[in-house]
């Protein structure tokens, strides 16, 4: 079994974490499972800008734990909740590496399954 491979951002592939300005709040089946006034952006390459919202801010008593895993070469190991019946609509990253660990004990939403609204301050 080869280990997985661990790489750091850089030139040819950035990855910032900052504060994010505002209010977000995220909406799963019409319901708002999640507001923050302290999120962060994750903005990975040329990827979509991600919100990372900290656990607490979400209402955890509709969060099921997933048997999905995944893994980012510069993130680490995700883990996956289901809020409700829509499987998979949250991605974390318990332990991250070190180059974004800010995102530790943080939650992000999947576009497509969830609205996530960004009210600026």
């Amino acid at each position: 079994m080869s280990e997985r491979p661990v790489l750091q951002p850089g030139p040819a592939h950035p990855i910032t974490i900052t504060p994010t300005r505002g209010r977000v709040t995220v909406t799963v089946n019409g319901s708002v499972v999640a507001e923050s006034t302290e999120a962060l952006t994750l903005q990975e390459s040329n990827y979509p800008a991600v919100q990372y919202l900290p656990i607490s801010d979400v209402d955890q008593s509709r969060l099921t734990r997933s048997v999905t895993a995944s893994y980012c070469p510069y993130k680490g190991d995700a883990a996956y909740y289901h809020v409700g019946d829509v499987e998979d609509v949250i991605w974390t990253y318990e332990q991250p590496y070190p180059a974004v660990a800010d995102i530790a004990g943080r939650v992000a939403f999947y576009p497509d399954k969830a609205e996530i609204v960004v009210q600026p301050a």
